[in-house]
């Protein structure tokens, strides 16, 4: 298990250095946005600006999904249950957690219950 563990602690890092950056941008738009007279409603500039504001908040809402996932990956794994699907408590294939090493489910279950925003990885 160690091998995981060192995949999730670099996925971690990985995840809060993309969220540190994200959150600096999110904050050198913030501040442009304010050293301007920007009208969001008339002024063509102003739309931009609250598109992006809006594209890099989202990002940082994603990114700390991520960095949760990562997290309860990583209990999971001190826990000893890491690498057992939820749903079914069958393995989850080691393809999968190496593409994806926060998976909650198998392939197949989350085949099953991969519907909407609220799907498990």
């Amino acid at each position: 298990m160690d091998g995981h563990r060192e995949r999730l602690e670099e996925e971690h890092r990985l995840a809060l250095a993309r969220l540190a950056t994200l959150t600096s941008d999110f904050d050198s738009v913030v501040a442009a946005s304010l050293d301007t007279n920007a009208d969001d409603e008339h002024d063509p500039e102003g739309t931009t600006i609250a598109f992006e504001r809006s594209q890099i908040g989202a990002l940082v809402q994603q990114v700390r999904r991520h960095v949760a996932e990562i997290e309860a990956a990583t209990v999971r794994l001190d826990q000893g249950s890491y690498g057992v699907c939820e749903v079914c408590g069958e393995p989850i294939g080691a393809a999968r957690l190496g593409a994806l090493p926060a998976a909650r489910t198998c392939i197949g279950c989350a085949a099953r219950t991969d519907v909407g925003p609220a799907r498990r990885i």
